[in-house]
């Protein structure tokens, strides 16, 4: 299934193996899976390490206030609700076409679902903006979030403008004293730009770390990396157990380890930023092939 605007096509891609689950990809990028009828399974292993930020955010069922950038399908947006009901999100994503598909394809308010104003309250509230992340960052009232998200790609690459030490600081502005950014970064051999990307976050926030499979982190292959930071001590030890668990399993670089990481590297600003590296032709070749026709309900 596609849906073509003028810049180009936003597709869903049925998952053979979970009948309720959807890729979509815009201009063939892979953007989000989405299960809707089990919005805590996270199958990409990059939001798998969203989910593990979101889990040790907080106690258990806990709300939080979360700005998503990059909205996507919003698959982490939903595992939010389902596993801190009453949370308050906001969800922002430039391509007005991809988020009316998945206004129109994979709605929150799905068949078996209550809507009701009482449960809609007890799910908490997903608001959906089609605005550019950074205008709305910089627009935000200061503590106004526990978690900040950046998952912000245009044809598989981090605009220029959303990647630098000036952008990052209107996100540590966004976020409660005790509040985390994350944001996941595409690179590959020499990961230079992460290297830059996290002297970035470092210039900003007190503590951060990186979390990847291994192959990524060694330069073999490109591959997503999660940054996160915070101003106060991250949950590293509960990160690297949950990351070493995943299916792919990761690893948590902190500390000296990040340091060493960093050696070297400048932080980005607005007078040098770039965009971040393109993904090899080949990476997303599978991913982009549908392997099946159906329509979600």
């Amino acid at each position: 299934m596609s849906d073509q605007p003028g810049s180009g096509a936003v597709d869903l891609v049925g998952d053979p193996d979970r009948y309720a689950a959807w890729t979509l990809l815009a201009d063939g990028f892979p953007q989000s899976h989405v299960d809707l009828g089990d919005p805590r399974h996270l199958e990409f292993e990059y939001v798998r390490r969203f989910g593990h930020l979101v889990d040790l955010a907080a106690p258990a069922g806990e709300p939080l206030r979360v700005l998503h950038l990059g909205g996507g399908g919003l698959t982490l947006a939903r595992y939010v609700a389902a596993t801190r009901p009453r949370s308050r999100q906001l969800a922002v994503d430039c391509n007005a076409a991809l988020v009316d598909v998945v206004r129109r394809r994979l709605p929150l308010d799905q068949p078996g679902r209550r809507t009701s104003r009482t449960s809609r309250t007890v799910a908490g509230r997903i608001r959906i903006q089609v605005a550019d992340a950074r205008a709305v960052l910089e627009r935000a009232a200061a503590g106004s979030f526990d978690l900040v998200v950046a998952d912000l790609f245009a044809g598989g690459r981090t605009p220029a403008h959303l990647t630098s030490a000036e952008f990052t600081a209107a996100a540590a502005r966004a976020l409660a004293a005790a509040g985390v950014y994350a944001v996941n970064i595409g690179d590959g051999p020499s990961l230079a730009h992460t290297r830059a990307r996290s002297a970035t976050v470092r210039s900003v926030f007190a503590r951060a770390c990186l979390i990847a499979d291994p192959g990524v982190l060694r330069g073999r292959r490109f591959g997503n990396l999660v940054l996160a930071a915070s101003q106060v001590e991250l949950p590293v030890a509960g990160l690297a157990r949950r990351a070493a668990g995943d299916p792919f399993a990761g690893r948590v670089v902190h500390g000296s380890e990040l340091d060493r990481f960093t050696a070297g590297a400048r932080p980005i600003t607005d007078a040098d930023a770039e965009p971040s590296p393109a993904p090899p032709a080949e990476l997303f070749t599978t991913a982009a092939r549908p392997r099946r026709s159906r329509r979600p309900a």
